[in-house]
């Protein structure tokens, strides 16, 4: 017997509106008039709450298996909590790291039965590695992750422009696409040497760790990249953006050259401000940094004018200790931002700052948070959108509910992250996945029956 899910404010292909989803067999077997159940014996009604498609997440470190800094089982809960479906794994904090078959098929074996979501894995690329990349192709990862500079894993070593050539050579015809740190040490190391030189200063301020992360970096990366596409005309991503200067004036001539870069920014570089961060707080480093507000400005009208096209958490955690939070230097701190589940209230928070109203918001979060990594993950059609044929994950959203983020609504493994005391807006009281209730009024049901999602 098919399940009827209803409200007045549902995000289909032709926008917020009144409708009723028809599920069976997992799937979205139709989407109907609001009216239109008859003969339906289950319906859910839920009134005037948004029912939008469940969010994918393709930029998330799980770090399973071999480190304790998360893991499959509180990662997965923490993003259904979010109304996230589906996770992308990154293939670096792992042991083993994802850049072969071995690792992974160790990382299959470390998510057996703990995966409360849908999720995939992406593969990496380190130097050296080349061989191995029809191997991971073949076993159905979505495409592969590189960095450009040092990634601070001994285990996935940083590639050049002849190791990265020698991937995409690999990868060319595969359709797969190539995600990149974009980073390149150039521009670090020469800002290292003038602060050591001529600016001697607190590395417990937020301030000094940005000036030491320079956009150059990023502009210089993505130039490198705007070549090795127009080269090899294989699919590439650039991955948390953080950079609207020179960076984002390459990203707008690629797009009207028609070349097949994407490009995603993230949840922390649109709320927070470089200059707010307080001496000491640690648990906002990240790479590339927060940068000023000016810098968030000019990202969210790239998200508007659709030079960026996703937005992601990069959800990247650690053990409280790696943060060095007694001695708030960020030179010494583990960079990376714990936020799994807090993407959504955080990002309708900001949409309603920014006077978007209940529709423009929802389009823009299905748009952005939804259909967009899917369609980077491949995943397209299945996952980030209510639509007949796609799978049938729903998240049931609160747009008017506030509240204080506190560590009870961490649901990741270390409660440590820069949103605590957020005040927000919006608040998920339902996710289903595949047809299945997951999470419900903040306690989680069913069980943990997410699947691996391998790219045909």
């Amino acid at each position: 017997m098919a399940h009827a899910l209803r409200s007045t404010r549902v995000l289909t292909h032709d926008g917020l509106r009144p409708a009723a989803l028809i599920i069976a067999d997992e799937k979205i077997a139709a989407v109907r008039a609001w009216n239109d159940i008859e003969g339906e014996a289950d319906v859910s009604d839920f009134g005037e709450l948004l029912v939008l498609p469940g969010l994918v997440d393709s930029h998330v470190h799980i770090n399973d298996p071999g480190r304790d800094w998360e893991g499959f089982d509180t990662a997965t809960r923490a993003a259904a909590a979010g109304g996230v479906t589906t996770l992308v794994d990154m293939p670096l904090n792992c042991v083993p790291e994802t850049i072969n078959w071995e690792g992974l098929e160790a990382k299959r074996e470390a998510a057996k039965g703990k995966a409360w979501v849908d999720w995939a894995a992406w593969g990496g690329v380190v130097r050296g590695n080349a061989e191995e990349l029809p191997g991971l192709v073949a076993a159905g990862v979505p495409g592969f992750k590189c960095f450009l500079i040092d990634s601070g894993i001994e285990g996935f070593a940083w590639v050049d422009e002849a190791n990265l050539g020698a991937a995409l050579a690999k990868l060319r015809g595969t359709g797969l696409p190539l995600l990149a740190h974009a980073e390149v040490a150039g521009p670090i190391d020469a800002r290292a040497r003038e602060l050591q030189t001529t600016t001697p200063g607190d590395w417990r301020s937020h301030q000094r760790y940005m000036i030491s992360r320079p956009e150059l970096a990023e502009s210089d990366a993505i130039l490198l990249l705007y070549r090795m596409a127009q080269e090899f005309l294989t699919p590439i991503h650039v991955v948390h953006l953080s950079s609207a200067g020179p960076a984002l004036m390459l990203l707008k001539q690629a797009r009207s050259r028609k070349l097949p870069i994407t490009v995603e920014t993230c949840v922390h570089y649109l709320w927070f401000a470089g200059e707010e961060i307080p001496d000491g707080a640690t648990e906002y480093k990240c790479a590339p940094p927060i940068r000023r507000s000016d810098n968030r400005e000019k990202l969210w009208q790239a998200l508007e004018d659709g030079v960026i096209d996703m937005v992601v958490t990069d959800h990247s955690p650690c053990p409280p200790a790696m943060k060095h939070r007694l001695e708030g230097r960020f030179d010494l701190a583990w960079g990376g931002i714990a936020s799994l589940g807090l993407a959504l209230p955080v990002m309708w928070t900001a949409l309603h700052r920014r006077g978007y109203n209940t529709k423009q918001a929802a389009e823009r979060i299905g748009k952005w948070m939804a259909a967009g990594p899917a369609r980077v993950a491949g995943f397209e059609g299945r996952k980030g959108v209510l639509a007949p044929g796609a799978d049938a994950d729903v998240t049931i959203f609160d747009p008017d509910a506030t509240w204080t983020v506190t560590k009870d609504d961490l649901h990741f493994r270390h409660k440590l992250s820069p949103y605590l005391g957020a005040k927000v807006r919006g608040r998920v009281r339902e996710t289903w996945l595949r047809g299945e209730q997951i999470f419900f009024n903040e306690q989680f049901v069913s069980q943990a029956r997410g699947t691996e999602l391998v790219r045909p």
